[in-house]
């Protein structure tokens, strides 16, 4: 069980600074995530919404005040880094394995969030 909780704290940790560092990079230095998003083939107007969405994600996993919240935050990161590691390959730029690591982490924490806490 020991073995358990630690998987699932690196996992999620990973996770959140993971999207936490997205989010920031969207917000911060927009120009950056801008040229990110135009050379994807993605409209720039999503940015912003993404960014918030990632921080309301992290907090709605960390609290767990809302199982509906929670899996739904789980989702959306799962679907974020599975279309980023498409698109990053089909532009064939070589940015896909923070994809790959959110896809990993995110599972991982999803299953072991499971495993520990239920669906309570």
């Amino acid at each position: 069980m020991k073995k358990d909780k630690l998987i699932y704290r690196i996992a999620t940790g990973i996770m959140c600074l993971l999207f936490m560092f997205s989010a920031g990079m969207y917000f911060f230095a927009n120009d950056m995530a801008t040229a990110a998003f135009e050379s994807l083939g993605f409209p720039t107007w999503l940015i912003y919404p993404l960014a918030t969405l990632k921080v309301l994600g992290v907090v709605a996993i960390l609290t767990k005040k809302s199982i509906f919240l929670k899996e739904l935050a789980y989702s959306g990161f799962l679907f974020d880094a599975i279309l980023a590691l498409a698109a990053h390959l089909v532009v064939g730029d070589g940015e896909f394995p923070p994809a790959v690591i959110g896809i990993i982490s995110t599972s991982v924490s999803w299953i072991y969030d499971r495993k520990l806490f239920g669906l309570n």
